[in-house]
């Protein structure tokens, strides 16, 4: 089964680094769309950026520069593993796979700074959309 996701990622600077707010309506087949939102705190950590949920807990570490920058988030009995893309910069995406006894998925996201950029797959983009996902299950 495959969703999908549209909405935006604002950026927000704040005392100690960025406010990351999400807000997207994620689409199931033959569902009415679900709104979404998440809020995280990114902070430079040396070379890298240290990613907390919106509460200060610690989410993950990367190094950008990194040839294949990524990252890991145990979330017991789950686990969370992203690989992030900024090669095409300032469009960039990141790669979860999620898996755990009751979770096994692969969540893929591009972000941009307007809908416009997105749209290279021939489709128009919406208005202030900046944010697309693909969530992909596996067949059961």
């Amino acid at each position: 089964m495959t969703a999908r996701a549209e909405g935006t990622l604002s950026f927000t600077p704040d005392r100690d680094g960025l406010e990351a707010m999400e807000i997207s309506d994620l689409r199931l087949p033959g569902q009415a769309p679900i709104r979404g939102e998440r809020r995280t705190l990114w902070r430079q950590d040396g070379a890298g950026i240290a990613v907390f949920f919106g509460d200060g807990r610690p989410f993950h570490r990367f190094d950008p520069s990194a040839e294949q920058p990524g990252a890991r988030h145990d979330c017991a009995p789950d686990l969370y593993r992203v690989i992030y893309d900024f090669s095409a910069w300032p469009i960039w995406s990141s790669c979860w796979r999620v898996t755990g006894p009751r979770k096994d998925y692969v969540m893929r996201s591009r972000h941009a700074r307007d809908s416009a950029a997105l749209a290279s797959d021939g489709e128009s983009g919406q208005d202030k959309k900046n944010r697309q996902e693909t969530w992909e299950w596996p067949e059961q």
